[in-house]
């Protein structure tokens, strides 16, 4: 089985976080722990691509017991399970939602794509096997919907795959919140991912429809389909808004049960782990009961031990199956120990280096990969350990991804932040258009600890208040 690289989307730094260790009250660090994680995963995972390049005896051995890629991915997906989805209720506006998720994920994916195909198309750097035999039509279509893993459409970068869920887990949450179901049944939710991957993910096919109906239709038809569920689903009116909520969640659910690059089971324990996230953000703010998250935590951890041990096998030369199952399974102990460990310090500052790498941890994940192809250009791939070039290699990478984070990140981000605002200046109320509708369009705060966060993941703030451009970021 192949492993995965960490989801992008990078946090901004909590206010005021200073030294480590440090207790404050709960409500003025909160989301710091999220900015930690964001940043250590991305790093974990930039490091561990560079083991390839430079360490790959040290990478050789590690992999033997733990894929830290693999427990990046997870840690991205818990994190963004635990807060999409209050992002989107505590505003309640889908329109502002998927605006700021736009102008937050776009902008950068789009810039390293263009260096992608510049370094292509002067011939240093070959695109990637499986990419450059692929319809043009599909590859284009399957990148600007970022669900070109579960369109059968090779990733033009390795570490892309990763957005394929988070789109499926945004138009799931989506279709959820406008038809009043995402509040309170997480934790069922969860647990229905857990089973499924253990039963109709064990002999369902990988890319059924892809390889039934081809690859450009499947990938032209999604496309079609998820930006009209988009449009409907941003609809001044509940008919529309309904229609693209069904559109969505049925396009998301479709490709994740029936044309997943990776076995469907894994795609489902995917999917469940962001939902896990979820419960256990619903648990903490008492919104469901703690047993029924722990229920919903434990039969994610069981389906995938069960999954791993029942299903991975040897798919390159020189694996182990036993070697691979047992990183398997560590990756996920050290995945909920990661999560574990943030929660247990949530009410804790982070320190401020910490909080600035959370703050350029989208430009780490997803400028890495690219650093690595001028890397192999320039100073070539040694045959043996050569830690020294992690150096380089490590400065680099922070000094492009602060100046990507400043001159691409942030201009467009607050770019679509006012749009936002302008688009949708009185969102619905959080309790979904069900709410909207009863109240008659009244406004609610939707904030359980007197904070809200806005569609594009920042700490809602009155217009004009100094507090604005402060405040915390923490999707992606």
């Amino acid at each position: 089985m192949k492993t995965g690289h960490p989801a992008p989307h990078a946090p901004d730094p909590p206010t005021g976080a200073t030294d480590p260790g440090e207790s404050v009250p709960a409500g003025a660090a909160r989301l710091g722990w999220l900015d930690a994680l964001r940043g250590l995963a991305a790093l974990v995972v930039a490091l561990h691509h560079a083991c390839y390049h430079y360490l790959p005896q040290f990478r050789h051995l590690i992999l033997q017991w733990v894929d830290p890629g693999k427990v990046g991915v997870l840690v991205f997906f818990l994190v963004s399970g635990y807060i999409i989805p209050a992002s989107l209720e505590r505003t309640g506006s889908v329109r502002r939602f998927w605006i700021g998720r736009l102008f937050r994920i776009y902008p950068l994916l789009l810039a390293v794509l263009a260096a992608t195909l510049l370094l292509a198309a002067s011939g240093l750097t070959p695109l990637r096997e499986g990419l450059r035999a692929a319809d043009p039509l599909a590859a284009v279509m399957a990148h600007l919907t970022m669900m070109q893993d579960l369109l059968a459409v090779t990733s033009a970068l390795n570490v892309l795959w990763t957005l394929s869920y988070e789109m499926a887990f945004y138009l799931l949450v989506v279709a959820l919140f406008l038809s009043g179901r995402l509040d309170r049944h997480s934790a069922t939710l969860t647990t229905a991912l857990a089973v499924a991957a253990l039963t109709v993910g064990t002999f369902l096919p990988r890319a059924w429809l892809s390889s039934r109906l081809g690859i450009t239709p499947v990938a032209v038809g999604a496309a079609a389909a998820m930006a009209l569920a988009i449009f409907l689903a941003c609809s001044g009116r509940p008919g529309p808004r309904r229609a693209g909520a069904l559109l969505g969640g049925a396009l998301a659910a479709a490709l994740v049960l029936f044309n997943g690059r990776v076995e469907v089971w894994e795609g489902l324990v995917l999917m469940a782990v962001m939902f896990a996230g979820t419960a256990i953000y619903r648990a903490e703010h008492g919104q469901i009961r703690v047993r029924a998250a722990a229920v919903a935590v434990v039969a994610v951890l069981g389906a995938a031990v069960t999954g791993g041990l029942w299903h991975i096998t040897v798919w390159a030369p020189g694996q182990s199956e036993e070697l691979l199952k047992r990183s398997w399974v560590l990756g996920l102990a050290a995945t909920a120990l990661a999560f574990a460990a943030g929660m247990a310090l949530r009410h804790r500052r982070v320190p401020r280096w910490l909080a600035r790498l959370g703050l350029i941890s989208y430009s780490v994940y997803l400028v890495h990969p690219v650093l690595l192809m001028v890397s192999d250009l320039t100073v070539g791939r040694p045959r043996t350990d050569a830690p020294l070039l992690f150096v380089p290699y490590l400065l680099a990478l922070l000094l492009v991804s602060l100046a990507t984070h400043r001159f691409v990140e942030e201009p467009l981000r607050r770019y679509g932040r006012r749009l936002a605002h302008h688009a949708d200046p009185v969102p619905v109320a959080p309790g979904g258009p069900a709410a909207a509708e009863r109240s008659d369009g009244a406004r609610s705060d939707g904030a359980r600890d007197g904070a809200a966060l806005d569609g594009g993941g920042r700490e809602r703030v009155e217009p004009g208040s100094p507090e604005g451009d402060r405040a915390v970021q923490v999707t992606r």
